[in-house]
């Protein structure tokens, strides 16, 4: 779909940096001063309570002159004041639309929701491949013209195998160029090197409301310990299993009266939302990660 005029000289900064006065002024008189118009701003500071980074967060949607609309124009632009408060700094286009690549085995309620998603204009992507073990969500591929890469893995395959597998993934990522891979329920334990590969730019959707019932079957397992609250949890892939940095979360109300199976099927409508709306932030920019943590401008 065609950029508009005005959307093709429309950028976000995003930046972090240890906590400091002076931040908010340096960075809007630069943009002034620059000619640049601010369309939206936010900020936070973790600076209060145990646990706290120190570091200040800022995220900046603006409009730029046409001659400097361009993301290393303005990265050179912000030289001084980066140095100044030791910020890590990027811009970002906004007519530019990130490249995912979905990963799924063989439940595919995020994938079909994602897809749906992507195709009616909700989520502002390119998706130049599915990725799965399994030849299952060959055919849902084809109907929206993607291409479908099927890299089995058979059962019991050892750890040079699956690695040969995920550098196959690999491949493709740099390939295609992709900003950012989604495990669209894709039931497989990465390998710290490939975790490490994408670390930062993969999102994970766990089918359950962290921290909770871990291992097969979590609704089963809810359903026998007769909870109250079901729910799901997106979150950044690091190598420690189901424990990156959380960007969304959400629970549904269930009752004794429902079964397992039920209980699965109102899952499934959680896990679905929730993953939408982490990748739909994540590639909007307005998730900075904090450490084990995440800020995320809403």
């Amino acid at each position: 779909m065609p950029q508009s005029p005005a959307r093709a000289l429309e950028f976000i900064l995003t930046l972090s940096c240890p906590d400091t006065k002076g931040i908010v002024h340096s960075v809007s008189g630069l943009l002034y001063q620059a000619g640049c118009n601010i369309i939206d701003s936010q900020q936070f500071g973790d600076v209060q309570g145990e646990g706290s980074t120190g570091l200040f967060f800022m995220r900046v949607h603006f409009e730029a002159p046409a001659h400097l609309a361009d993301a290393r124009t303005l990265a050179q632009l912000f030289g001084h004041v980066r140095t100044q408060f030791s910020m890590a700094v990027k811009f970002h286009a906004v007519s530019d639309r990130p490249k995912v690549l979905l990963m799924v085995s063989q439940h595919g309620h995020c994938l079909n929701d994602l897809l749906f998603r992507w195709k009616s204009g909700q989520l502002p992507v390119d998706i130049p491949a599915i990725v799965s073990n399994h030849t299952t969500f060959a055919d849902l591929a084809a109907s929206y013209g993607i291409a479908f890469h099927h890299l089995p893995l058979p059962t019991g395959s050892d750890a040079a195998t699956k690695r040969a597998q995920e550098q196959q993934v690999e491949r493709l990522i740099d390939e295609h160029d992709v900003d950012l891979v989604v495990l669209a329920r894709y039931m497989q334990i990465l390998s710290p090197e490939f975790c490490q590969h994408l670390a930062g730019r993969a999102i994970n959707i766990h089918h359950s409301f962290l921290p909770s019932f871990k291992g097969a079957k979590p609704y089963y397992q809810a359903h026998a310990r007769g909870v109250k609250l079901i729910g799901a949890t997106a979150h950044y892939v690091t190598p420690d299993l189901d424990e990156g940095p959380i960007i969304e979360q959400d629970v549904a109300r269930v009752e004794h009266s429902l079964s397992a199976d039920d209980l699965t099927a109102v899952g499934r409508d959680v896990e679905c939302v929730v993953l939408a709306r982490a990748v739909r932030w994540h590639v909007e920019r307005r998730v900075l990660l904090n450490g084990h943590r995440t800020v995320v401008f809403r």
